[in-house]
């Protein structure tokens, strides 16, 4: 599915996990539908983007065990349906695609700014930490101080970690002689982001993106969860302090355009391949 000659593109497939499929195939097919769904058609569907039956077997059992699907038996057969946490993790998702997408084309100059001192014997929470607040689209600017552009909800971020007493959160406004363009560019590797955009638009820019896959449901699987991973790596910079050329905005075009033309193709694909039955619940 990716020239052989691209690297970086076949770096980008082998990192799309069985899970990120798996939240993406959720997010699309479940959420919000009040149903639970067989794990066999869940292996069917996953079956047509190369997931074996073993590996969707393993993914279930470790959301499971991570408070992301609660099993539903009927009769004999196991369905799959959401959590609070995983329909928090989804809405989540569905709001960065959907309505804050790619493009940071409305900043007011705002940066929410957080400094923190843990100790270093706790590894873990140091990196839990960091995690979070990547996630919240923060890069470090300098040793313990992580900046992010706009206001960010910092506690909703950090709220489990129990490290409230570690963190300084700030909102500011650069001041000369510091320009907004050169916060960006330390704490955030710009090219990098746009390699990464980069990557996404020869995967998916041209006439027949993925020939080979068997139909519009393998398609929207693979272009949603690409496109996730891609927007939940982006902290958005603003868009006046990047380059006019910036890639997220061609590729952000060409995911709405190619996710508008798998949907109706791909929801009667899978109206026909999934088995689910009515749950209460998120």
């Amino acid at each position: 599915m990716i020239p052989h000659d691209d690297p970086q593109a076949r770096d980008q497939e082998a990192s799309v996990r069985p899970q990120s499929l798996m939240l993406s195939f959720l997010g699309i097919h479940v959420l919000n539908r009040g149903v639970a769904v067989f794990s066999g058609s869940v292996i069917d569907v996953f079956a047509r983007v190369g997931v074996s039956e073993d590996a969707v077997r393993s993914t279930l059992t470790r959301m499971v065990k991570r408070d992301l699907l609660a099993r539903h038996r009927d009769g004999r057969r196991m369905y799959f349906g959401l959590t609070a946490r995983s329909a928090a993790v989804l809405e989540d998702g569905e709001h960065r695609v959907w309505r804050s997408g790619a493009v940071n084309s409305d900043w007011d100059g705002v940066w929410t700014m957080v400094g923190f001192s843990v100790p270093e014997s706790w590894r873990s929470q140091r990196h839990d930490l960091r995690s979070r607040l990547i996630w919240g689209g923060f890069g470090p600017l300098q040793n313990g101080l992580w900046i992010a552009p706009g206001v960010v909800d910092v506690p909703a971020l950090v709220e489990d970690l129990e490290l409230d007493d570690h963190l300084k959160v700030f909102t500011a406004h650069t001041a000369k002689p510091t320009e907004a363009e050169q916060i960006a560019r330390t704490a955030f590797d710009v090219p990098a982001i746009a390699e990464r955009y980069q990557v996404f638009l020869r995967r998916w820019d041209h006439d027949r993106p993925l020939a080979d896959a068997p139909d519009d449901l393998a398609r929207q699987l693979l272009l949603h969860t690409e496109w996730l991973q891609l927007v939940r790596q982006d902290p958005r910079l603003p868009a006046e302090h990047l380059p006019d050329d910036w890639p997220a905005i061609r590729a952000e075009q060409v995911f709405h355009t190619l996710a508008g033309a798998y949907a109706g193709t791909a929801a009667s694909i899978a109206g026909s391949v999934l088995d689910t039955i009515p749950v209460d619940g998120p």
